[in-house]
């Protein structure tokens, strides 16, 4: 029987022999989280990702099980990744969208679908969503390629429920706009 998440940071906090059982859960979407709303290179992501389990592991007896620890840890990761963003003082220019991740925020919305034909177009997409200012990528990114509802949004990025929702409504507006002017011009 597999034990939850909340079960296991029980654990964890007498025994840490069974925190690795949640880096195990987590390092690889905390990575991907951390690559899809920065710009850094892997190797950077990955630093991010370690601090972020160190957090995490120092902070067991703090944590409110009343969260899901799913949501607290993305809270973590992105903190810590605007935290090396301001470090680095630059704004986020890049992400590292694959064509599957595009594609999983194009399904969202049937009128951008409508006007993609090829992969070229498929690339302006990508392009338009990485230029997306990053108080809406980074709640595209949370909503359609974490696969998070609003709740855990809300507490993840620490804004009302509203204010996601507009979040969301106004980035899948941009995109759309955007769209519409590459495959219409061109």
């Amino acid at each position: 029987m597999e034990l939850t998440d909340n079960e296991l940071v029980e654990l964890a906090k007498k025994n840490p022999e069974s925190f690795g059982e949640l880096v195990a859960r987590y390092q690889d979407r905390l990575f991907r989280y951390v690559r899809r709303i920065s710009y850094f290179r892997e190797e950077d992501a990955q630093d991010i990702v370690q601090e972020v389990f160190i957090k995490i592991y120092l902070s067991l007896n703090i944590f409110d099980d009343d969260l899901k620890f799913s949501t607290w840890a993305y809270q973590i990761t992105r903190n810590a990744t605007i935290d090396a963003i301001r470090k680095k003082q630059a704004r986020p220019q890049t992400i590292c969208l694959e064509e599957s991740d595009v594609a999983k925020i194009i399904q969202s919305d049937t009128d951008i679908q409508l006007h993609l034909e090829t992969q070229d177009d498929l690339h302006k997409m990508q392009q338009i969503i990485d230029g997306l200012p990053y108080k809406y990528r980074e709640v595209m990114v949370l909503r359609f390629l974490e696969d998070k509802n609003y709740e855990e949004i809300m507490d993840i990025i620490q804004k009302p429920k509203g204010t996601v929702a507009a979040l969301i409504s106004r980035g899948r507006k941009l995109i759309l706009a955007q769209a519409q002017d590459q495959f219409i011009l061109n």
